[in-house]
């Protein structure tokens, strides 16, 4: 009986690990670094290109990346992410579109699939969401 138990803790904990490892490889595919291709550093949103500017901002500060630099009037963002500087580019498709992209500033697309996504989920959690000003007093 007592074997019975431990092979069948033993089959139980084999199965358990597997699903384990099959995660982690959906996690590792994000925060390794491989060659990405520049169709999927942009992406179009149905929003305004303002809107689309602030929701950027917002996705890198809570992404914890380095703003480097800001230009609202060009719509560009210099920002630090795993010590590589990316160029975020908000750019108007039409009255209700804006495209975003992010590119490595010195033209090496070897880096992290989890910078992009991170930034682009963020923007389509919030997409919907109403921007309200915040008082500093």
């Amino acid at each position: 009986m007592e074997r019975i138990i431990v092979i069948l803790i033993l089959f139980l904990f084999g199965f358990s690990t597997v699903g384990a490892c099959a995660q982690d490889l959906g996690i590792n595919k994000l925060i390794s670094a491989q060659n990405i291709k520049y169709q999927d550093c942009t992406r179009v949103f149905n929003t305004d290109n303002v809107t689309l500017l602030h929701l950027t901002i917002a996705s890198i500060n809570a992404n914890h990346f380095k703003v480097d630099e800001i230009q609202s009037k060009s719509g560009y963002i210099l920002f630090t992410a795993a010590g590589k500087q990316f160029l975020a580019a908000v750019l108007n498709v039409n009255t209700n579109q804006g495209m975003l992209r992010i590119t490595p500033v010195d033209g090496n697309y070897y880096f992290q699939l989890g910078i992009l996504t991170n930034i682009f989920k963020y923007i389509e959690l919030n997409l919907n969401k109403k921007l309200e000003l915040i008082n500093l007093k």
